[in-house]
């Protein structure tokens, strides 16, 4: 069991006012906050400015996954799938709560890719990064059982990880926070430039109020807008072109009751996971198609869908029509510009750090490319990239140390403790605490004697007192963040308990203005 940091402290305490930042860091997607916590827990003092909340965009909109990315070895890409298949388990130890391991089941088709091919890259998959706690592939024989259609007759499976995107964005948050870091949301970064060997940023909060700060270092994490805030912004030229792909997702009633995943083959190339997902559901995606326009407003097309649905068909017994669907969303992928390659799918997930400025001046790392499952990797890099202006600054500590709320042994032994502690709780409230917020949900227990003491009940088991934890340890500010971002109960509340909740927030901001 990994322990907390040795400097944290109460989660939510507010960072002292710094008159001078060490770092400050544009974006508030996982490679910004990963980079945030990172510093903070090396000793430096760090601003976040993100221009809409936490997680918001790309972060929110992946496919759940903490894997290696079995799909790379046919592009020859071994070093970042090793990379990634090291950190699979470094951040299972570190995340248990939000971090989970996952079996996958891959139907042969032989007309996509042979049997020896497909053997050969679990082979691969199986020895290429550290696998201590994962077991690995197996295949055989389907005989018509299960619910892919009777025509698959064999399918191998092997061992990747769950994970809730936009709570290991959330955690990282307030796992810096209580490191000293200060996190602000709904803050624009409006202009940068440097005046002697500080960085002088002009922010915007909200829409009306502007602040003027300095710091030492700059990180540009804006990930879909990380050109246009080297160009607009900071006024450099971008090394990279970025790459915008999008990906869409649906939600669908559960196509089966087992909780293993599928990874589809497609006639195209591309795979198509399905995957368990909030207890009765499965999350279908995701595409690959370039996208040109605004990164806040991207929404899966009609044809994204007819997409999926065509793959999901394909494969299982169950048809799919439009009218299953229960939710679906997108988000863009920042892929680092390769010009000669046509095929979104085919661009490379790796990342690229590119430093602008010598030991003189104040420094500018920007962050191109990446994926969720090597923010931590990112993150340490970025930093120990700026240790020439922080000579100070302390070792790396994040492989070693639990994410906020994750040190605890497993989900079952957590789940006995709160129990105990507060047998008054659901069954339902207790799954769902250990696995949104691990040992942090003993925040908002402390003191509760009964489902009275929780306040307004919501639906689902989402209480006031849980609400307020979110306002204010989480800057959750409205439905939409507490509904898919914090949690998934967007999902399981009926409209009316939407429409109430919406109200509930409503008037906690107008108390908060009235303040």
């Amino acid at each position: 069991m990994f322990k907390p940091h040795p400097q944290e402290r109460r989660v939510g305490q507010s960072a002292a006012d710094a008159a001078i930042y060490d770092l400050l860091v544009i974006g508030g997607g996982v490679n910004g906050v990963g980079i945030a916590n990172d510093a903070a827990g090396r000793g430096l003092s760090v601003l976040l400015c993100e221009q809409h909340d936490l997680a918001s965009h790309t972060s929110s909109a992946s496919s759940k996954l903490v894997h290696g990315g079995l799909r790379y070895l046919e592009h020859y890409e071994f070093r970042l799938v090793r990379e990634a298949l090291g950190e699979r388990e470094v951040l299972l130890n570190k995340a248990p709560h939000i971090i989970w391991p996952l079996r996958f089941v891959l139907p042969h088709r032989p007309h996509l890719r042979p049997r020896w091919m497909l053997r050969a890259g679990l082979f691969l998959y199986d020895h290429l990064g550290k696998r201590t706690t994962l077991p690995g592939s197996t295949g055989g024989p389907l005989n018509g059982q299960g619910p892919l259609k009777p025509e698959i007759d064999y399918a191998f499976e092997y061992s990747d990880c769950w994970a809730d995107d936009a709570r290991l964005v959330v955690l990282n948050a307030v796992q810096a926070a209580s490191l000293g870091a200060d996190i602000r949301p709904y803050t624009r970064c409006e202009s940068a430039s440097r005046v002697g060997d500080l960085w002088q940023v002009d922010l915007l909060v909200g829409e009306h109020v502007r602040e003027r700060v300095q710091a030492r270092a700059l990180v540009n994490a804006a990930g879909p807008w990380a050109a246009r805030v080297m160009e607009r912004v900071v006024s450099t030229r971008s090394p990279y072109g970025v790459r915008l792909v999008q990906g869409s997702h649906i939600v669908v009633p559960e196509l089966y009751h087992e909780r293993q995943a599928y990874i589809l083959q497609n006639e195209d190339e591309r795979i198509v996971f399905v995957l368990p997902y909030e207890g009765g559901y499965s999350l279908i995606g995701t595409t690959d198609v370039d996208y040109q326009g605004d990164p806040a407003r991207v929404e899966p097309t009609d044809g994204e869908v007819d997409y999926l649905l065509e793959v999901v068909n394909g494969h299982f017994k169950r048809q799919l029509k439009h009218s299953d669907i229960c939710h679906r969303f997108s988000g863009v992928r920042p892929l680092i510009s390769d010009a000669s390659e046509a095929d979104p799918s085919a661009v490379s997930r790796d990342y690229s750090l590119t430093l602008h400025g010598d030991a003189s001046e104040a420094p500018l790392l920007a962050v191109y490319g990446g994926k969720l499952t090597t923010y931590r990797r990112l993150a340490e890099a970025a930093v120990d990239k700026l240790k020439p202006w922080f000579p100070n600054a302390t070792p790396a500590w994040t492989a070693e140390y639990a994410l906020a709320g994750g040190d605890f042994a497993s989900h079952a032994s957590l789940t006995a403790e709160l129990k105990a502690e507060f047998p008054w709780l659901t069954d339902q409230q207790l799954d769902r605490f250990v696995r949104c917020y691990g040992t942090l949900s003993r925040v908002f227990l402390r003191g509760m004697r009964s489902q009275a003491d929780m306040g307004e009940q919501f639906g689902a088991g989402l209480t006031e007192r849980e609400i307020k934890y979110l306002r204010e340890r989480e800057w959750a500010r409205d439905l939409e963040a507490i509904l898919w971002r914090r949690t998934k109960l967007g999902l399981h509340l009926s409209e009316p308990q939407k429409v109430r909740l919406g109200e509930y927030l409503s008037e906690l901001a107008g108390e908060i203005l009235a303040v």
